[in-house]
């Protein structure tokens, strides 16, 4: 079973910079975008970010300008940059790679906490 594996998480005081990376555990075929959700408690599932394979690249309004995704094809890598981190920025946060329009793949997700 394919799943993908992510770090970077943790706790940052509010305006701090956090970056979470993403790999797959193993190579995933036909992939058309890698994009990284996010869940707060008690809050429905929302993506935040997407990079398509055409490197087209959206942003949920609540990042946009302070959250970049981007990826390292040679070390089979997908990263996203969060800086001005706030507290509606906590979330336990999920790389998750497409395949056919549909978002197949998941990690487990890494806990980010904004506070001071």
């Amino acid at each position: 079973q394919v799943t993908l594996v992510e770090s970077g998480g943790g706790l940052v005081q509010p305006g701090g910079s956090l970056r979470l990376s993403c790999t797959p555990s193993q190579p995933i075929l036909s992939i058309d975008a890698m994009g990284w959700f996010r869940q707060a408690p008690g809050k429905q599932r929302e993506l935040v970010a997407r990079i398509k394979i055409t490197d087209s690249i959206n942003y949920a309004d609540s990042v946009k300008g302070r959250f970049t995704i981007s990826r390292d094809n040679a070390k089979n890598m997908v990263y996203l940059q969060m800086n001005s981190l706030k507290p509606e920025d906590t979330a336990v946060y999920y790389c998750t790679a497409r395949v056919s329009s549909v978002w197949s793949y998941w990690g487990l997700g890494t806990q980010v906490t904004v506070s001071s």
